[in-house]
């Protein structure tokens, strides 16, 4: 049995799970998400747990046990807290600013980059250089956290670019000067 997927899953107070044919809806304090999962497996909730079961060994069912209860788990946990990332810019004139529901990203083109908050997906700027994006959907804010990022990634000479919080750029040395051989 996969380790993972065997275990059980506990829903918090305040959070309403439902099964519909294996499509789960999960309601909570920050809102409800809604996924379809394979009917091959068996999601069953009792009394405040949900439990992931497989029908049998096969590499096909192995697979998605684990992933089903992560997924369910990730759901529960997202309407509860929700989900944070935080991305950092570094560079010289590099900077970000919030008007209304979009934030503008001066990173050295010519133009500004704009990007604008969904539903789902709610942008902060505490400083000029973070970003936080914040959402109860996992996949969702990592999404949108790699789109932002994807717009100038970090580069290895002096290290400036958007970077997620706490990554760590692997530097490289500059060319040598003259006269080394």
């Amino acid at each position: 049995m996969s380790r993972i997927g065997r275990m059980p899953i506990t829903v918090p107070a305040g959070v309403e799970v439902k099964n519909d044919n294996n499509c789960i809806t999960v309601k909570g304090p920050k809102g409800e998400l809604t996924k379809q999962f394979s009917t091959e497996l068996g999601i069953e909730i009792a009394d405040g747990v949900v439990t992931v079961t497989r029908p049998s060994d096969d590499k096909k069912h192995r697979s998605l046990h684990g992933l089903t209860r992560t997924l369910i788990a990730n759901m529960v946990e997202g309407v509860t807290n929700g989900y944070s990332k935080t991305l950092e810019i570094e560079g010289v004139g590099y900077r970000a600013a919030k008007s209304g529901n979009k934030i503008n990203l001066n990173l050295g083109f010519s133009h500004p980059v704009v990007f604008e908050e969904t539903d789902a997906i709610k942008l902060d700027i505490p400083q000029p250089n973070r970003i936080i994006v914040s959402g109860i959907d996992k996949q969702a804010v990592g999404q949108f956290a790699a789109e932002i990022r994807e717009k100038r990634p970090p580069e290895p000479y002096k290290g400036k670019g958007i970077r997620y919080a706490g990554e760590r750029i692997i530097r490289k040395e500059g060319k040598a000067g003259k006269g080394k051989k």
